[in-house]
């Protein structure tokens, strides 16, 4: 054999083409000078050096390679080997959570009765309409209604009351402890009324919703609900601040409607919640048009927030800016970034009236012209201090006995602890940081799949509206409000949808090898 010269060393595992062919053959391979040859060279080790020595060279015509007698493999005909599956990232289908989902819809009856409750509930008819004013209990009447819908049904279909992820959990838990917790309070009767007014109310239309919201037609139909009854508030308000009718503190604006809207700060709550959802359904929009609604519909609800003059809103509309622009401009993050903090400034130069002063004053109280900070700083510390002195809780919706003024605690989260203790605080901090975090874990997946999807823009849309929630209700007492409610609801309709879409995925390849390399996608 004549001498050689090596050029190059190839170390490489031939890797499945298209999903088959040979699997996991390694070879070391010295090409030669020679067109026509292709040299291979074994290896062992030196125990002695503890190095690589060559232990023999031989050739082959350039179509094969030399191996080993038993492990020969030609590079025009491989052998027939089993066909191996695809691998498949575990990226794209490792669950995010382990609630187990039935692949079923049914429920039809159901959600017009939660969509009927929800448009009562969010548009109140009988103080829109005079006829209507004799018919206050209309939304009791539909919330009865819809439950007696949805036991049976929900029975039949899955054979339970309810599903159980996480979120139902810590809810069911609260109500239960705020329930066993009444004999305990220091009004009992008060206690009674604040859990049977509204607490069991919203719980238990919570679980219809989690059992219902099965479709994106169905999640979207209570997203438009929202968004319209936000676009209708926002419009009142920009009306009476252009008329300089100031109801509230000499000069804040308060629509003329009741319930869950009536105070400007409950109000704007609910704006933060939505104008992320309208964000992401003008994001998802196939439609220019459909785009133009949403986008300006989000518009007119951050005015509509702007004249309430609400400190936690502007605080919670920063968290939902925030969130926006941290996933939609993950490729871009510096320049969507700067142009957002930019927007961001102008944005409040322009802002109405005294806005800018308004938000000074959550970090210098003088400028508060009534005092408002003081007081809510005085009730803070005042719940802080109920809390750790009342690991069990006061009784649900009895703070207003221990606090200044007979005054509520004015934040959503000291409410809860003070209120119900130590273990009902940590259930609830649970239900709202537990679907954001799913939400994140399914939308990087989406992302790393590069699937714009509309599942991908509503992960982020429903992600910022909790975390606008979360900043907001840090100013006032709606823990056992509607508000955040909805969202939560939207995060595991969403999530079962698209779990249900993967394990649909997954059978397809039921021999599929798993590869986790989540930890490597962008955060």
């Amino acid at each position: 054999m004549g001498e050689s010269k090596t050029i190059g060393t190839y170390k490489g595992t031939l890797r499945p083409l298209n999903g088959k062919g040979v699997a996991g053959v390694r070879a070391d391979k010295t090409i030669s000078p020679a067109k026509d040859r292709v040299t291979t060279t074994g290896k062992t080790f030196s125990k002695a050096a503890g190095n690589v020595t060559e232990s023999s060279t031989f050739s082959k015509p350039a179509e094969t390679i030399a191996r080993p007698p038993e492990t020969e493999v030609s590079f025009a005909q491989p052998p027939s080997r089993p066909v191996v599956e695809p691998v498949i990232s575990a990226t794209h289908f490792t669950p995010i959570s382990n609630d187990t989902w039935l692949a079923r819809n049914g429920h039809n009856l159901t959600f017009a009765g939660i969509f009927l409750f929800t448009l009562v509930l969010y548009f109140r008819p009988y103080e829109l309409i005079p006829a209507l004013s004799g018919f206050q209990s209309i939304a009791l009447i539909i919330a009865v209604a819809t439950l007696l819908v949805f036991l049976p049904t929900q029975f039949t279909l899955e054979g339970n009351f309810t599903a159980l992820p996480i979120e139902v959990k810590c809810a069911l838990f609260v109500t239960a402890w705020a329930l066993l917790t009444i004999p305990l309070a220091k009004n009992p009767g008060l206690a009674w009324a604040t859990f049977n007014d509204t607490f069991i109310k919203v719980v238990l239309m919570f679980i219809v919703m989690v059992n219902t919201l099965r479709t994106k037609k169905r999640i979207t139909a209570l997203m438009w609900l929202g968004i319209g009854v936000g676009l209708m508030l926002s419009w009142q308000a920009v009306d009476l601040y252009q008329r300089g009718e100031f109801k509230t503190d000499g000069y804040r604006v308060s629509v003329d409607f009741g319930g869950m809207f009536g105070n400007p700060n409950d109000m704007s709550i609910h704006l933060v919640i939505f104008i992320p959802i309208a964000v992401a359904l003008g994001a998802a929009a196939k439609s220019w048009l459909m785009k133009a609604v949403f986008f300006a519909s989000a518009a007119i609800m951050t005015a509509g927030s702007f004249v309430t003059q609400s400190r936690g809103a502007f605080l919670g509309m920063i968290a939902v800016a925030a969130v926006l622009v941290w996933k939609f401009g993950r490729r871009q993050r510096f320049k969507t970034t700067l142009i957002a903090c930019v927007a961001g400034i102008i944005t409040i130069l322009l802002a109405p009236g005294n806005y800018g002063l308004r938000v000074l004053s959550i970090f210098i109280p003088s400028l508060d012209p009534v005092g408002s900070s003081d007081q809510r700083t005085e009730l803070l510390m005042r719940s802080i201090v109920v809390t750790l002195r009342n690991p069990l809780g006061i009784g649900i919706g009895n703070f207003e006995i221990v606090g200044t003024h007979n005054l509520g605690t004015h934040n959503a989260f000291t409410q809860v602890s003070s209120e119900l203790g130590w273990l009902a605080f940590a259930a609830y901090m649970i239900f709202l940081l537990s679907p954001i975090r799913k939400l994140d874990l399914m939308e990087r997946q989406l992302f790393a799949k590069d699937d714009n999807s509309w599942l991908y823009y509503l992960s982020i849309g429903v992600q910022a509206s909790i975390a606008g929630y979360f900043v907001s209700s840090f100013f006032s007492s709606v823990a056992y409000n509607w508000y955040v409610y909805y969202p939560v609801a939207f995060a595991i309709g969403l999530r079962r949808i698209y779990q249900l879409e993967n394990e649909s995925g997954m059978s397809e390849h039921p021999n599929a090898v798993i590869r986790t390399d989540l930890e490597a996608q962008p955060a």
